[in-house]
């Protein structure tokens, strides 16, 4: 009985957010906002996933225009529970996917088909 009473306050601790989005999900919460991704150096770079399967980002007041393209545009699909992307220039065009779990009620954690991982929110509707 102790058992289950641990295991009981155990699950309690536990998120309630911590849950994979499932492509509906994905449709009704990533599509159509600006998500904007955390980075290392504090600010956060905003991605528009557009209905219709445009996404466009815009690095420039970051001021990552002294390192790369800071703008770009390509396509989004969902691939099962994943949504994947790829841009014009960025990346070398080379299309990822992404398994995303919700963390809040706006926030999400990502991880990105070669491992790399990060933190995100959803913004405001387009």
């Amino acid at each position: 009985m102790r058992f289950v009473l641990v295991f009981c306050a155990a699950l309690l601790a536990l998120p309630a957010y911590a849950s994979s989005f499932s492509a509906n999900e994905i449709r009704s919460d990533i599509i159509g906002h600006t998500i904007y991704l955390a980075t290392p150096f504090g600010g956060e770079f905003p991605l528009n996933y557009r209905p219709g399967g445009r996404v466009d980002g815009d690095g420039e007041a970051l001021g990552l225009g002294r390192w790369v393209q800071p703008q770009d545009a390509g396509r989004w699909w969902i691939d099962g529970n994943r949504l994947c992307q790829q841009f014009e220039n960025w990346y070398n065009g080379s299309p990822m996917c992404f398994d995303l779990t919700r963390t809040g009620d706006r926030t999400l954690n990502w991880v990105r088909d070669n491992g790399e991982t990060g933190r995100a929110r959803i913004g405001s509707a387009l």
